[in-house]
C-alpha cells in the first residue's frame, strides 16, 4: 500500500528551495558590493585638487587620474613615501619603491612569499636584508629599498623597471611596469604635490585614537625633527591631546618656500593612516577632512594655520 505524503512533507522541499534562493541572492549581492567596493572602506588618490571629479586633472584628461586602494595599502604607501622624503630621496625614488612594492606584496606586509621572503618588499633574511622582524617594519624595509636604490648610479635617469631590478634581482623584471602610472599618482599626492589629492572613506573610528602612538608613528616615519622640541617654535599641543598641530617650517627643517608642499605631505600621510592611529579629522590650508563626512573628500572649511592639524578619536 502506497502511503500518501502529508501536506507538511509536500511543502518541505518547497520551504527549503526559497531558503536556498533567498540565500544565493544575499551571497550576490554581498559579492557584487564586495567587488565593487560599495560600503567598504576605501581611498581614492587622482590628480587635480580631488574636489571635482569632474574637473580636469592634472594630466589634462576629464576627471583627471585616479587611483582605489584599501586603508592598508594606503598607510603602507605613505609609511614608504615618508620614509623616502625623510631621507632626501626625490619623488622619482618614491615612485620606484611604491611601483616595487605594488608588484612584490600589493603594498601589504605579508609574512610569506618566495622562499625566504618577507614583507613590502618581499626582502629575503638569507640576502642581508635584516631579520625577519625588521623587514616586517615598514619603515625599516623601506628604509633598506631607499638605501641600495642610492646606490644605484643614475637611477632617478633609468626605466623603473631597471632601476627597480638593480635593486630586487626579480625573476620578472618587466612585472614593474604596469603599476608605474598608478605609482606615480601616488607619490605625486604623497609627497605633497598639489596637483595631486588623497582621501579616504574609511567611516568614523571605532575606538579612540592614541595620542601617543600618533607622535611616534610621526616621528618614525618623518624622522624627530617633525615635531618641535620642547621651548622650540610651532604648537604640537599636550603629550597626551587628542589635537596635534604638525609645524611646517624651522621646526620641522622645511624652508618657508617648500611650506605648502610639506603640509599636503602631511595632511594626505595623516588622512592614508587615519584608520590605523583612529584619526578623526584633518586640517590645513583652510581645507579639512573628516572621518564622518569622508565621503565629501576635503572640503573648504579648514583653518588657514601654518601647520597641519590633527585630531583623534575620543
Amino acid at each position: 500500500m502506497t502511503e500518501t505524503a502529508s501536506p507538511s512533507r509536500r511543502g518541505r522541499p518547497l520551504r527549503l528551495a526559497a531558503a536556498f534562493a533567498v540565500l544565493l541572492g544575499l551571497v550576490a549581492y554581498v559579492v557584487v558590493h564586495y567587488v565593487s567596493g560599495d560600503g567598504a572602506p576605501r581611498c581614492v588618490v587622482r590628480s587635480g585638487d580631488g574636489e571635482d571629479p569632474d574637473r580636469p586633472g592634472a594630466d589634462g584628461t576629464e576627471g583627471g587620474a585616479s587611483y582605489g586602494l584599501s586603508p592598508e595599502m594606503a598607510a603602507n604607501a605613505a609609511t614608504i613615501s615618508a620614509v623616502g622624503t625623510t631621507k632626501g630621496m626625490p619623488e622619482r625614488a618614491v615612485t620606484i619603491a611604491l611601483a616595487t612594492a605594488l608588484q612584490e606584496s600589493a603594498l601589504r606586509n605579508i609574512r610569506h612569499g618566495d622562499r625566504d621572503s618577507l614583507g613590502l618588499f618581499q626582502q629575503r633574511p638569507s640576502q642581508g636584508w635584516g631579520t625577519p622582524q625588521q623587514i616586517l617594519d615598514p619603515v625599516f624595509s623601506a628604509g633598506a629599498f631607499y638605501d641600495h636604490l642610492a646606490e644605484v648610479p643614475g637611477y632617478s635617469r633609468l626605466p623603473l623597471t631597471v632601476a627597480a631590478q638593480r635593486v630586487q634581482r626579480s625573476g620578472f623584471p618587466q612585472a614593474y611596469a604596469k603599476h608605474e602610472p598608478d605609482a606615480a599618482l601616488l607619490s605625486a599626492a604623497l609627497t605633497g604635490r598639489t596637483s595631486a589629492s588623497l582621501t579616504c572613506t574609511a567611516g568614523p573610528p571605532t575606538k579612540p585614537g592614541d595620542p601617543a602612538k600618533l607622535r611616534s608613528e610621526l616621528t618614525r616615519s618623518f624622522g624627530p625633527g617633525v615635531l618641535p622640541t620642547a621651548g622650540g617654535k610651532g604648537r604640537a599641543g599636550a603629550p597626551q591631546s587628542s589635537e596635534l598641530t604638525v609645524p611646517l617650517t624651522s621646526a620641522a627643517g622645511v624652508d618657508a618656500g617648500d611650506a605648502e608642499r610639506r603640509g599636503w605631505e602631511l595632511a594626505h600621510w595623516a588622512v592614508a593612516k587615519a584608520s590605523e592611529l583612529g584619526i578623526s579629522e584633518v586640517a590645513f590650508a583652510g581645507k579639512v577632512w573628516s572621518a564622518e563626512e569622508a565621503g565629501e573628500g576635503w572640503r573648504t572649511d579648514g583653518p588657514d594655520g601654518t601647520g597641519v592639524r590633527i585630531r583623534l578619536a575620543r
